[in-house]
């Protein structure tokens, strides 16, 4: 493929993923936590069998195998129990808002395990972001600590989980590129989240009533359709596509995302939200720039 029509297919992911947080939390508020993320990866699954077809479990490293689909499941599961798992939606969009720190860990990944080639302003990219999840936990004042203590003390399960998967998230992006050799095994992937999803949900959760209607039926088909075909194409984009583009273009997900879930979930959202939200963007714009900046040298025959 080639590598600027793989880029582009990564983008429409990035658009794609802006509608997550919001269309996670409407699914968890009608089927509940663990079953509406079993019922959404469960049905993601039938659409990339459809888009990308079976995963060809020959062709893949047994390395891959094993690390891409742990880190990978790990993942999964801290996203969407994180903002299952939030009391009200605002809650749930600012752990979506942690969950987006991935953009500037997978960045810093990528300089420590694959050698990739930065300046120093990956320093104030990396301080500024984190420094915008503080200024958002922090509330109506901005970055406030004892506001961000009480705000995380509420929560820390769901807080917990969003901080864990931004994490993995960088660590499975990493090992992507290292071990997958080209190889897309997101169809895969997306079954193992499923059962694991739906093995919770009948032995520890006690199983239930699962209420459709209408309402949560959408839900239910926008949220497994931008997971699914979200995720096909992100592994395209980064498999075959130019990864620092990708990188920084995924930036700016948490201002957009945060925009789709408020109007999803009809939650108004603070001038402080959004000004951290902006220094989240700003700081992974400045990372991106850090890699940018740097000119590879020129390799002799």
């Amino acid at each position: 493929m080639h590598k600027n029509k793989a880029t582009l297919i990564g983008l429409i992911a990035i658009l794609l993923w802006s509608s997550i947080v919001g269309l996670i939390r409407g699914v968890s508020e009608s089927f509940g936590a663990v079953g509406g993320a079993a019922l959404i990866y469960s049905v993601a699954s039938v659409f990339l069998v459809c888009s990308v077809g079976m995963t060809k479990v020959r062709e893949f490293s047994r390395a891959y195998l094993i690390w891409g689909s742990l880190l990978f499941v790990a993942y999964e599961l801290c996203l969407a129990l994180s903002i299952g798992y939030a009391r009200t939606s605002r809650q749930a969009i600012e752990v979506g808002m942690v969950n987006y720190l991935w953009p500037t860990l997978t960045m810093v990944a990528a300089i420590i395990f694959n050698q990739q080639r930065s300046n120093a302003l990956i320093f104030p990219g990396f301080a500024l972001s984190m420094a915008g999840i503080g200024w958002i936990l922090g509330g109506e004042q901005g970055f406030d600590l004892p506001g961000m203590w009480a705000n995380l003390q509420d929560n820390p399960l769901s807080y917990g989980l969003a901080l864990a998967g931004a994490l993995i998230w960088a660590a499975y992006c990493t090992v992507t590129a290292r071990m997958a050799n080209g190889k897309n095994g997101v169809t895969l992937f997306f079954m193992l989240v499923a059962l694991v999803l739906w093995a919770k949900y009948l032995l520890m959760d006690g199983g239930g009533t699962l209420n459709f209607n209408l309402r949560s039926t959408l839900y239910l088909a926008l949220a497994a359709g931008a997971m699914g075909f979200g995720y096909a194409a992100w592994n395209v984009g980064i498999l075959h596509g130019n990864v620092t583009i990708l990188a920084g273009a995924s930036y700016f997900i948490p201002v957009l995302s945060a925009a789709l879930a408020a109007a999803l979930l009809r939650t108004p959202l603070s001038q402080a939200f959004w000004q951290g939200a902006a220094m989240v963007c700003a700081g992974s714009v400045l990372c991106w720039l850090a890699t940018q900046s740097v000119k590879k040298p020129t390799l002799k025959g």
